[in-house]
Formats: C-alpha cells, structure tokens, sequence
C-alpha cells in the first residue's frame, strides 16, 4: 500500500490516493492567524524587506507625477485619519467605490483597510439599477466618487449619507493634512483580525445575477505573500502598468501586491486605449504589465511606431490566450515574457500561475498550481476526482478562497462545497507537468449534435485574425443540429473584412461546422 508522501506525483504534484493536486511551489508562509493584522500593514511590512528605502510608488501616465513610498505610507495614514475622525468611519463599516482607474484609489483603498472598513468597489460604467442593486447588496455608510460618478449616486433609490468626491480639492485636503491621530489601543475598535471583511467584489459567480463575493484580509494576505516569497531579485524596482480595473479583483489585488513588492505603479487614467498605453510603456521605461487577452492581441497589432525595448514580461490573465495569439506575441516580441495565470473573485486573484521563463514556453496553459493551493479536476456526471490528462470540472481550496456570498447562503453552498472546495464551474485539465489548461464554462458549452463545442476557442481563433478586433461566440437554436455557434466580430477600424472571408478563416482550422455570422 502506497504511503501518503509516495502517492503524491513529483512532476505534476497528483496524490493518486485523495485524487487531489498539490501546489509543488514551496510552502506558503504566513502570519498566525490569531494575530491582529490587515493586509495593509501586512503589504507595507513586506515591502519594507526589499533593498530600497524609498522608491516611487505611484505615477499618473497622464501628467507624470510620481509618488514615493513614503509619500504613500503619510498620505494612507492622513487619509484614514481623517475619515476618522472627521467622517465617522469605523471598523465594520462599508464604503461603496465609483471611481475610474485614478492614483488616488490606491491610497484610498490602504486608508479604507487599515481602519478596517469593508471596501466595495464597482464598475463605474454600471448602469443606474445595477448600482442601486449592488448598494443594496454591500449596505454602505458612505460613498467614494469622482466628479464624474456622483450624479449615479444621487439618482440611486437608496440613500448613502455621505458621498466624497476622489477629484476634489476637499479629499486633497483629508490625504496631505492630519487633523487626527489613529488610535488603536481606543475601544479596540481599530483592532483589525485577519478573519475580519476586507471586500465586497462583485462576480456573476459561477451561474445566475451578480453576487458579493466577501474577501477576508487573511485572503488577501495569503496571495499577497505567495507573489512576494516567489519574487525575482531585481537591482531596482519594477515599472508596472495598470490597465485593469482597480475595481475588479485583478487590478484590487495588484493594488496591495505592488506594494509588498516595491513596484513603480503606471496608472492610466480616463478610457482606456491601446496607442495611449503603448505610448507610456515607451515614455516611463515598463517593464511588465498586466492585461487580459483581447488587448494583448490589440498591442500586438498595433505595436509598430513605439519603442518597447524596456518590457520585459507581460501578464496575461481573465481567460485563455489562444496558441495562435502566443505566436503572434512572441514573433512580435521574442525577449518578453508572455505569462499566463487563472484565478477568480472567489479566490483572491491566481490559483494558477506561471513562473519563470520555461514555465511560460507552456503555451496555451494557465501555468501551476499556486503556493498554499489544491485543487481537482472532478468528473461533472460522477462526482469523482480524475487524474491528469482528463477533463472535468475545477475544484480549488486554500486560504484565499473566499469566506462566501454575501446575502446569499444558497449561492454559497452551492459554490463552496464540504471540505471548503470552490466550485469553479470550469471544464479544465491538468497536465502530466502539472499545467492546467481551461477549455470553457461548463454551462456555456454549445451541444453542436454529439460534440461539445467551446465558444472560446473560437473567440480566440476569431481574435487572432488581423482584420478583427474583438469577438464573440453564442450558441444559435438549430433544428437539424440542436445548436450551431454563432460569431458577433467587431472589425479593425477602415477594415473591409467581410463575412465569407471570416467563415473561409475559421473553416480551415477547425473541423466544427462553418460558422454562422451575426451582423455587429
């Protein structure tokens, strides 16, 4: 009979035993549980590890401002302070975010964190009734916008009794002068455990209307942690571009990782477009960003002109990047790392995640089981774990799973299951080398006659066509077939690409039926 430590495979981390999958990273180190801790204090600990007293921490790519660590630290501490002592929040209390992407919603979120408040961040694109509905979700005290998200907030059925504008003289004013000190011996009401509610992010979970997901501190410690064990040795701090939203759990996460790692933060401002984010890795020297598989595609195409000699890894995450896309990229740019990672709201950020330069030649694979993570790939019809090599449903437990969904203890059974598994509700296999690979969302499979059809690998197919820039694949009733995939193609722009031209284009690569196109 095989012994624990024998069943379990070195080269893929499989316990043939459990029919579990174990990180092979080294082991997660964290603080005791039982400590007080936010993940703030924990973030700016780490990062007082690195070999650089002070550093910029923060600059604006559209004016080129830039702010140091120190300049960070005071401004967090003022701000909180104030919201204090001024405001009235407390430990407990939550704070609804509308805000585009701005350097003031990093401090924002350290101050909020620090007290202990519970951070709700949403999309500031929402339309009226989504953000009545998440108010009424996450029940905030007070609001944060900017200049231009405020007026969603007074239109919303549900009042708020304090709304701050980011952009305004007046929270300058709460982020540079001190009015108070923070005391946390007071009550301890400024105690903050890492059980204690750190978020309420927002995700569709894995079926039906939007959910808030609740994010412990202790979450965010633990992924926190793992990026800054696991860090390169660099001679001076990385220069790392955000493109993703600050509202979503990719951009929240990366918020408090830059800190731990002592990275120099591009944040762009106002809408996004591809040429104005090529123009600041070229103006502020970057050497890694973070982006999801669309505008990796997008930089691709549109690359030429701009000198982006510094760059040296690029981040890809959100979903699967298509081999077609990887070449493309490193034809492109043979030095830059491309890597790719997995991860969900409800888990904190990447389960999966690559590491180094040979894990990222494993093209079209999310890379490894992240430190302090398990996971399965179970059979949907059975229930049972399956070995590497086979296709089933993923299954990831650790300590930045989160504690559940808010309001919702339906939903929260059903995603967390005994044992503390999260349900993913994405069809996935792992490797012989341990490297996960996602094929699609388990409902979202179209059933063309007995095959199983995945939109994404044709939306990634569509995608790397260079006369498209972004698709879409739904399934469409069909008599004969029971369902046919159809494509919705948004064209580059003075493209003349035609519809014959994308049907002959996916035809040959893939043996699914011709592709019906819709008009966009």
């Amino acid at each position: 009979m095989e012994s624990p430590k024998e069943a379990i495979n070195p080269r893929n981390g499989f316990n043939s035993s459990t029919k579990t999958f174990l990180s092979l990273r080294p082991p997660l180190l964290l603080p005791p549980e039982n400590i007080p801790l936010s993940a703030a204090a924990h973030a700016f600990s780490l990062r007082r590890t690195l070999p650089w007293p002070d550093s910029v921490a923060l600059i604006n790519s559209a004016t080129g401002e830039k702010l140091l660590y120190s300049d960070l630290a005071r401004q967090t501490q003022s701000l909180a302070a104030n919201l204090r002592t001024l405001v009235g929040l407390s430990k407990g209390d939550t704070a609804f975010v509308l805000s585009p992407n701005s350097v003031r919603v990093p401090i924002l979120y350290f101050a909020l964190l620090s007290l202990g408040v519970v951070i709700s961040p949403a999309n500031p694109l929402s339309s009226d009734s989504e953000i009545a509905r998440l108010i009424e979700l996450c029940n905030p005290v007070v609001a944060f916008a900017t200049s231009a998200t405020a007026h969603k907030l007074l239109r919303s059925p549900i009042g708020i009794r304090t709304v701050l504008i980011i952009d305004s003289p007046e929270f300058e004013s709460l982020m540079t002068t001190r009015s108070g000190e923070i005391d946390s011996s007071e009550s301890g009401e400024m105690i903050v455990r890492q059980s204690d509610l750190a978020a309420i992010m927002y995700s569709s979970g894995t079926t039906g209307k939007v959910k808030g997901v609740m994010t412990t501190h202790r979450n965010l410690i633990a992924m926190v942690a793992g990026y800054h064990a696991n860090r390169a040795e660099r001679e001076s701090p990385a220069v790392v571009l955000y493109t993703v939203p600050y509202f979503h759990i990719y951009g929240f996460f990366y918020a408090a990782k830059s800190v731990a790692l002592g990275d120099a933060v591009v944040v762009m401002e106002g809408k996004f477009e591809v040429r104005k984010m090529l123009r600041a890795v070229e103006e502020f020297k970057v050497t890694m960003t973070a982006l999801v598989p669309p505008i990796v595609v997008a930089m691709v195409k549109s690359s030429h002109g701009y000198d982006l000699s510094s760059l040296e890894c690029v981040g890809s995450g959100g979903s699967s990047l298509r081999k077609e896309g990887i070449m493309s990229f490193k034809a492109e740019f043979p030095n830059v790392m491309l890597i790719q990672g997995y991860g969900l709201t409800e888990s904190t950020g990447a389960a999966f995640r690559m590491l180094g330069e040979e894990e990222s030649k494993h093209w079209g694979s999310c890379g490894r089981l992240s430190e302090g993570f398990e996971a399965k790939i179970v059979d949907p019809e059975t229930g049972h774990g399956l070995p590497p090599g086979k296709q089933g449903e993923l299954w990831i437990r650790g300590p930045s799973i989160m504690k559940g969904y808010i309001g919702d203890e339906e939903a929260t059974s059903t995603a967390i299951v005994e044992g503390g598994w999260l349900r993913t509700g994405d069809l996935c296999y792992i490797d012989e080398e341990g490297f996960l690979y996602v094929v699609d969302r388990l409902k979202e499979l179209i059933k063309y006659k007995a095959y199983q059809v995945a939109p994404a690998e044709l939306e990634q197919l569509l995608q790397s066509h260079p006369k498209i820039l972004d698709a879409a694949v739904i399934p469409y009733p069909d008599e004969e077939a029971g369902q046919v995939p159809m494509a919705v193609v948004v064209r580059q722009p003075k493209s003349n690409l035609g519809e014959s031209e994308v049907m002959d284009f996916v035809a040959k690569q893939i043996p699914y039926p011709r592709v019906p196109l819709g008009k966009y």
